[in-house]
């Protein structure tokens, strides 16, 4: 349960950053808003842990900013893997300020959604 729920985040995530970035265009459905967020779930799952872990001092040295860049590239990674399966979400110029707004974006509306949604996610029934 705690997989889709996290799941629906990313989706509305990644669509609430589709809508307010004009610098992303998407013309696809909603079902492949839906895949996307599953893409960028598991590109999340799978390479953060190890970018974080190989970036550390960098992270360290720069006081946590650079963990923006390893988002921004995880974004623009995203949209490109979605492009290898078909659903298209462009990110046009300039290429990383877009891909960076755009990551950002989806961070934020993730946050706020997580914290919303908190008993939720940790497996406990509200009283």
């Amino acid at each position: 349960m705690k997989f889709i729920i996290r799941w629906g985040i990313n989706a509305v995530a990644l669509w609430a950053a589709i809508a307010i970035l004009p610098g992303l265009a998407y013309e696809g459905n909603w079902t492949g808003v839906v895949i996307l967020a599953l893409i960028f779930g598991l590109v999340n799952a799978l390479l953060r842990p190890l970018i974080k872990l190989l970036t550390c001092p960098l992270i360290i040295l720069t006081l946590g900013l650079f963990t923006l860049a390893i988002n921004t590239f995880l974004f623009a990674l995203t949209a490109w893997i979605g492009d290898g399966f078909g659903i298209l979400l462009v990110i046009t110029e300039p290429f990383w300020w877009n891909a960076f707004l755009g990551g950002l974006i989806v961070s934020i509306v993730s946050i706020i959604l997580s914290a919303i949604l908190k008993d939720e996610l940790k497996g406990r029934r509200k009283k």
